[in-house]
């Protein structure tokens, strides 16, 4: 079964059980300051869990993409990705544990063709907080599941949230196909790593609402938020040991073995290559070509990009790429998936022109680098020294992209030495800086929806339809970023926004607030919105219904939510800051004064 199959197949089958199929939402989440990425299927229906009606209903189902960041430096492995897709179907407040587990073993053994006795499941043993969760494992042996293949498990293995440090958790149902090779110990079941088991699907049970004082009471809504990664299941179900070596990486890979010249599995450091450059530039194809796609940049969301393109052109060098080449894969990746997400075929130039920029300047970075490196064996030279110190080689990698194979082959050629273990111990203590600020920043996956935040968001709306009115229609909102405290607001503009265009922005929205203009709500489809003229610039299957927001005849916008109920509640809006984002992009930092 390949990735097409198995994705029309899933929707098909909810859809059978009275779900919606909607749209995937953008990687770049909106209004929302804890994450750079969106990273799995629940984030953009967070809302919707806390319990807003979704304008298609309580039974949703979708293909979601996602991205994950914590570990860039892994992937080359035969199973690290940085961009996936995630299948999920949604209960908001409807069916609960008999329906998803009935509807999951279905899947699997009906649709899918998985054997009943491949099967394992794994549920919440229960602690302190609550309950062993005899509910989930009772419909599993109902449906013939014997009782040594259901594992009770901790917390840490079985239980989802909250995201924060309050707000919606619950048990949860992992399930495990036994793939038939021999066990690695006496210990051996799901959750071990020797291969034998393989989760396949995760269903949540968001039952709990835990508390400041960390309590867990019942939630009044209880959801189930399912995820089936797409690529992991392909492998499987394809009989590959790896995601790279499935429908869903082939072209790629075949474009990297023709520019390059080398062949996938002709030994272990070629195809670790290979996979780095494949997974990279289509996660970075789906970045640049987002809805609201961003820039490589230094900072946040933009760093991560810049990362990810000049991994791939270290890679695309070891193999003997000494051209320009990013386009090229990038094309392959667009051919693949536009089918899906027709954004990608919209911002197809944008893409190109973006890796090639970006390609063009580490070009210029590496030779600063190899400057750098000349200067620093001056210097040695001159003090008879031959050492290069594990400090210096990693500030090579680190700013200048310089891989450490490089930093030895160049000093092996003026009879130098590199402190190889203490390179390593720097780049330890990188990776693991790099990993804790990215669970800082990945560990409230909540959006805030306190009412200054509540207000922060009807605020971009307005500020949005002020600069359009300003600047003129080509401004569109490239991303949003909302705290308690401000607003950051990212727009399409070439060049910088002058004082006086700001004093006029800012008297603009300060109008509409002081009108006092009920904010209202309507459900309709994506086409009649348009039709009605409000703002949407994203993709949307047709017919598929949407949220409306309107603000007198100032703004109308499609948009998730939530906002304020008047325009007066806002208080003095105030801009601070304007500043470039990244290439035509600039950003707004504001904020709301109460007065």
């Amino acid at each position: 079964m390949d990735f097409k199959e198995l994705r029309n197949k899933y929707v098909s089958f909810f859809e059978s059980k009275g779900h919606k199929h909607i749209s995937s939402s953008s990687l770049i989440p909106e209004n929302d300051p804890t994450v750079l990425f969106t990273t799995a299927g629940m984030h953009p229906l967070v809302p919707y869990l806390l319990g807003q009606p979704h304008p298609e209903g309580k039974r949703l189902v979708d293909w979601q993409k996602c991205i994950r960041t914590g570990d860039i430096d892994d992937v080359g492995d035969p199973a690290h990705l940085t961009f996936f897709e995630m299948l999920g179907n949604w209960s908001l407040g409807d069916y609960f544990k008999k329906e998803a587990i009935s509807w999951s073993y279905e899947f699997l053994i009906k649709e899918l063709g998985f054997k009943p006795e491949q099967l394992h499941v794994t549920v919440f043993e229960g602690d302190a907080d609550a309950p062993r969760d005899e509910e989930s494992a009772g419909y599993w042996e109902s449906l013939g599941i014997p009782k040594e293949r259901i594992h009770f498990k901790p917390k840490e293995d079985n239980w989802w949230g909250p995201a924060g440090t309050t707000g919606p958790c619950g048990p949860d149902t992992e399930m495990f196909i036994d793939t038939g090779l021999p066990a690695c110990s006496d210990k051996c079941g799901p959750g071990c790593h020797c291969g034998k088991y393989i989760e396949i699907w995760n269903n949540v049970f968001m039952q709990y609402n835990k508390q400041e004082d960390g309590t867990f009471i019942p939630l009044s809504q209880k959801n189930v938020d399912t995820g089936m990664g797409i690529e992991r299941t392909v492998a499987m179900l394809s009989g590959k040991k790896s995601v790279y070596e499935t429908d869903i990486f082939k072209p790629i890979i075949n474009k990297i073995e023709q520019l390059s010249g080398t062949t996938y599995g002709s030994d272990e450091d070629t195809s670790r290559a290979i996979r780095i450059i494949a997974d990279h530039i289509r996660t970075a194809t789906f970045i640049i070509g987002d809805e609201r796609g961003i820039s490589p940049s230094n900072v946040g969301a933009g760093y991560v990009l810049r990362r990810l393109i000049r991994r791939s052109v270290r890679f695309g060098k070891k193999l003997g790429i000494n051209k320009a080449f990013l386009a090229d894969i990038a094309q392959v990746v667009i051919d693949m998936m536009s089918q899906f997400y027709p954004e990608l075929i919209q911002n197809k130039q944008r893409i190109f022109d973006e890796l090639s920029a970006e390609e063009a300047k580490f070009e210029t970075t590496l030779q600063t680098g190899l400057n750098e490196f000349n200067k620093v064996a001056g210097k040695l030279a001159e003090h008879n020294q031959t050492g290069i110190s594990g400090k210096t080689a990693f500030k090579l990698y680190d700013t200048y992209g310089f891989p450490l194979e490089l930093t030895l082959e160049l000093a092996k050629e003026k009879n130098m030495t590199v402190d190889v273990d203490g390179f390593n111990e720097q780049y330890t203590k990188h990776k693991e800086e790099s990993r804790t600020a990215s669970k800082g920043t990945f560990k409230a996956g909540l959006a805030d929806h306190a009412e200054e935040t509540t207000n922060l968001h009807s605020a971009t709306h307005l500020l949005h339809a002020a600069l359009r009115k300003v600047l003129g229609d080509h401004v569109q909102q490239k991303g949003s970023n909302i705290t308690q405290e401000r607003l950051r607001f990212d727009f399409s503009h070439p060049q910088k926004v002058t004082p006086e265009q700001l004093k006029e922005v800012e008297d603009l929205v300060n109008e509409q607030i002081q009108k006092k203009m009920p904010i209202t709500m309507e459900v309709m489809t994506l086409e009649e919105a348009k039709a009605q003229g409000a703002l949407a610039f994203f993709t949307s299957k047709y017919g598929e219904k949407v949220k409306v927001y309107t603000m007198g005849d100032f703004s109308k916008e499609v948009c998730g939510g939530p906002h304020a109920q008047n325009t007066g509640d806002l208080g003095r809006f105030v801009i601070k800051k304007e500043e470039a984002s990244s290439a035509g992009v600039r950003r707004i930092k504001a904020v709301l004064v109460k007065e």
